[in-house]
């Protein structure tokens, strides 16, 4: 009998992130699973994933049988190992295999590329699974609903699951080695970088040191391949002080602009750029940095079609998602497919033109009294302000009341940021949860702002700032202000979605 026909995994934390993915690592190479966890299978929310695989499932308890049974058992790296679990653990006749184990022992079989980057990295992967899936290549998916899923052990788990290329969204915590963890485990071979701002930073966190963090994706791609959008100066000036040396790719756009912003170079000078979108933009300092020709360049731009320059020449590409951020998206999934993965031209343009664009993103609800109502994730001052400078553009004269739903990672600092681009953008502005009303109230006036009724009570969660309740009443407010379009900005308005169509009538 073969090892493989004897050896049976135990997985114990099965309803969690990493035991969910470990089993189906195992049973995507073959090896019989059982699984256990003490939640109940109600509240086991990523079961689905486990559907249409032969694995025995223990929930609400972890039974003697299942440790008689395994012949290796797979802890979380959760699990303390003065637990009364870990000494069942102990006490059994399996082997014990954590989960750095199971990573050095299941090795990528695939290309993986990073895409990282402060904005767009969602729908820069989306987009780029959507190319792969034209033309028949099964991209890894986690389908771990309703999480990112860009941080410590899911990507490197991602990318050993069953499928022909890995397409994995990478983020940070803000300290230095959270990329270097990922990639050391998961060895990829390109990587896309968005744009970095200062939007993430934690309270007095210097922003070329966070921006250091993103070159450790950089770093590790030297003598490989890596594509960035030169438009940036922060990203162009990283590749260029780590003297990289590998497959230099650089996309950017051709676009008029009289909106003129500032950013830290990396010589330590503030440097002027006249902005595409926040950050990103034509710039060049007194120390010799200067946006270069990239090898991709969107021209004509219209909004949802564009002229791609590339050293062969021209092509038109049509979109049908909206907005120049997501010009820039829809570069960096182009220039990946193509450069990385070597697809044809034609077959990128056609998948792009068939793309709806990525939920909780610039998404369409309904009219409700007259307006329409929008919700975007947009949760940091430059995703904001990206968001309604675009919606600006699209909409051109209408009047547009933004409902914020945001409690700012970087606290009050990013509150007040959000709020006062917001001022300078919305016709309307509706603080609906309790920390931007809170500097609503306390550090900022305008007759632009319109209080709810009802004052929010106390809330954050992670990145979701308000609760259901809160985004309903901001906007109730909103619908009631002279308004033709109102935008939900923030995780909350995307989480509570059905909340708001049910409010609407949808």
């Amino acid at each position: 009998m073969d090892r493989m026909d004897r050896e049976i995994f135990g997985v114990i934390g099965i309803c969690g992130t990493v035991g969910n993915l470990a089993a189906r690592v195992l049973m995507d190479h073959g090896f019989k699973v059982i699984g256990t966890d003490l939640k109940s299978e109600g509240e086991c929310e990523f079961k689905h994933t486990l559907d249409n695989y032969d694995i025995e499932l223990y929930f609400s308890t972890h039974p003697k049988s299942f440790f008689d049974l395994s012949t290796c058992i797979v802890p979380p790296p959760s699990l303390e190992k003065k637990s009364p679990v870990f000494k069942k653990i102990n006490e059994s006749n399996a082997r014990l295999m954590d989960v750095e184990g199971l990573i050095e022992r299941f090795q990528p079989d695939k290309p993986i590329i990073y895409i990282t980057g402060t904005n767009g990295k969602t729908t820069t992967v989306s987009l780029m699974k959507h190319i792969c899936y034209h033309i028949g290549l099964k991209p890894t998916e986690h389908n771990l609903t309703g999480l990112q899923g860009n941080a410590e052990y899911i990507p490197p788990l991602q990318s050993r699951l069953n499928g022909d290329v890995a397409v994995l969204e990478t983020g940070i915590s803000g300290n230095p080695g959270d990329l270097r963890f990922i990639i050391e485990r998961c060895k990829p071979s390109s990587g896309v970088i968005t744009n970095i701002t200062p939007d993430h930073l934690k309270k007095d966190q210097d922003f070329l040191g966070y921006a250091r963090i993103k070159g450790e994706l950089v770093e590790s791609l030297k003598n490989k391949q890596i594509i960035i959008n030169s438009d940036d100066p922060t990203v162009y000036g990283l590749v260029n002080n780590l003297d990289y040396s590998g497959d230099l790719i650089t996309f950017g756009v051709d676009y008029n602009s009289s909106k003129e912003g500032k950013k830290l170079c990396w010589c330590g000078r503030e440097l002027s750029i006249n902005e595409t979108i926040p950050g990103v933009g034509y710039y060049s300092c007194e120390c010799g940095l200067e946006r270069p020709d990239p090898d991709y360049l969107a021209k004509d731009i219209k909004d949802r079609s564009f002229t791609l320059l590339t050293l062969k020449g021209e092509l038109k590409i049509d979109l049908k998602i909206m907005g120049l951020h997501n010009i820039y998206n829809a570069l960096g999934a182009f220039v990946a497919c193509r450069e990385f993965l070597n697809v044809d031209i034609e077959e990128i343009r056609k998948a792009m033109k068939t793309f709806e664009g990525v939920p909780g993103r610039l998404e369409y609800i309904s009219t409700f009294k007259g307006k329409e109502v929008i919700i975007d994730y947009g949760h940091n001052p430059c995703g904001v302000e990206t968001v309604l400078r675009e919606l600006r553009k699209i909409y051109n004269n209408k009047k547009i009341a933004a409902v914020i739903t945001i409690s700012s990672e970087s606290g009050e600092v990013g509150d007040i940021d959000i709020l006062k681009r917001s001022v300078s953008l919305a016709d309307f502005v509706i603080p609906a949860s309790f920390y931007s009303r809170k500097v609503a109230k306390n550090s900022i006036y305008s007759e632009k702002i319109l209080l709810t009724d009802n004052a929010p009570d106390k809330f954050r969660k992670g990145h979701l700032g308000a609760t259901s309740n809160q985004v309903v009443e901001g906007l109730k407010t909103a619908s009631e202000c002279d308004a033709d379009i109102i935008l939900c900005l923030g995780e909350a308005a995307v989480t509570y979605k059905q909340d708001i169509k049910t409010f609407i009538g949808v």
